[in-house]
């Protein structure tokens, strides 16, 4: 594999660590703004719809620009999206931060897009799994470290930390990635062609109902974990990195069973295993042994899905690659935005304990999308 793809997935580790760290986080943003957890965890909201609607345009602005001019320009204005939240002090604030970051994500779909571009098709969803490792890298390093540092000496500190660092690796990018890289870049040309494909709206919509049925808990998982088992905030950062830990082995997996068994078959088992893990979730209530098992399964599943779902769209219309990667994280966010938007009300409702409940449609439904959506996957044929 290219040693530029390890690059990107550090800069990626940076994007998740800073994107996911506040779900571990909210009980002390909500007591330091004042502001009710539910509230609170609208942060991840903004994010979300930022990088759903604002990123893409970005994208295509930014789409006849060096590569390495895209990628500097994301990770830069990330870092200041986070300075901004570090320095809040009103939700108001908080959420101008987030919004901004999101726009910086662009950085994510332009690597995605490099990593299709610099190797061969039999290899693309190890190559795609391994940019996208630094994101599960996160939960495993950045997001318990963060939660760790954020109860110890604030949540400031950890959101601080992520700044300078996006920081120091965009100075990083602009001096080791080559000027000219010969991988397309994002446009709007051919874009209604690609709408109106069915394959592609129901490869759209499966990405959609996966994170939305994630998201419902993990915008509230800190408050999730202690409702299920409390515990100490040593415990919870461990707990938060062994499910980083089955994230990675996730990734892995989904790029080696792509590549190996096909898009489609990798992702009706991995949907079917996370369907049944959060059905499961509130029954491990009062033991954390039970819990831990069914989280780490869940990370295994969630993660693997995203490098056969990158290379499914991918194989569609490789001159187009750019933007059908750009619309799918496009319905990631939208599914992290609305994720977070179910979950803070549904809490309220039937308790941090049982909100893995409400995800449960939503995977059955990513299934039936996927179940509909067959001509796609049929195209994406294993290596």
């Amino acid at each position: 594999m290219p040693r530029l793809l390890i690059l990107l997935s550090l800069c990626n580790l940076v994007i998740g660590t800073g994107a996911f760290v506040i779900g571990g986080l909210i009980a002390p943003i909500a007591t330091d703004l004042r502001v009710p957890p539910a509230a609170a965890g609208q942060a991840m909201t903004a994010y979300a719809l930022s990088t759903a609607v604002l990123a893409p345009l970005a994208l295509v602005l930014t789409g006849q620009w060096p590569r390495r001019r895209a990628l500097v320009a994301g990770l830069a204005v990330f870092a200041l999206g986070n300075l901004l939240c570090a320095l809040a002090d009103s939700l108001v604030l908080l959420l101008a931060g987030r919004v901004l970051m999101g726009v910086g994500a662009m950085f994510t779909p332009v690597a995605a897009g490099l990593a299709v571009a610099l190797v061969e098709p039999a290899r693309r969803g190890r190559a795609l799994s391994l940019v996208f490792l630094g994101i599960s890298l996160s939960y495993v390093v950045g997001v318990p470290l963060g939660a760790w540092l954020g109860f110890r000496h604030g949540w400031a500190v950890p959101v601080g930390a992520v700044a300078a660092i996006a920081a120091a690796s965009a100075a990083l990018l602009a001096l080791l990635v080559p000027r000219h890289i010969d991988a397309p870049g994002a446009r709007f040309q051919g874009l209604g062609g690609l709408l109106a494909r069915r394959e592609v709206l129901w490869a759209l919509l499966l990405t959609l109902l996966y994170f939305t049925a994630i998201f419902v808990v993990f915008s509230y998982i800190g408050p999730v974990l202690q409702a299920l088992q409390p515990m100490s905030t040593e415990r919870l950062s461990v707990t938060l990195a062994l499910f980083g830990v089955a994230g990675v082995v996730g990734t892995l997996v989904g790029g080696w069973a792509n590549d190996h068994f096909g898009a489609r078959r990798s992702l009706t088992v991995q949907l079917a295993v996370l369907a049944a893990m959060m059905a499961l979730v509130p029954l491990t209530r009062g033991s954390y042994p039970a819990m831990l098992a069914v989280f780490l399964a869940w990370g295994v599943a969630g993660f693997g899905m995203m490098a056969p779902q990158q290379s499914r769209l991918a194989a569609l219309d490789a001159a187009q690659a750019p933007m059908l990667l750009s619309l799918n994280t496009s319905m990631l966010y939208f599914g992290t935005a609305l994720g977070a938007a179910i979950g803070g009300p549904a809490s309220l409702l039937v308790g941090f304990d049982r909100l893995a409940w409400v995800g449960v449609p939503f995977a059955v439904a990513g299934w039936l999308a996927l179940r509909l959506g067959g001509s796609t996957a049929r195209r994406t044929q294993p290596a």
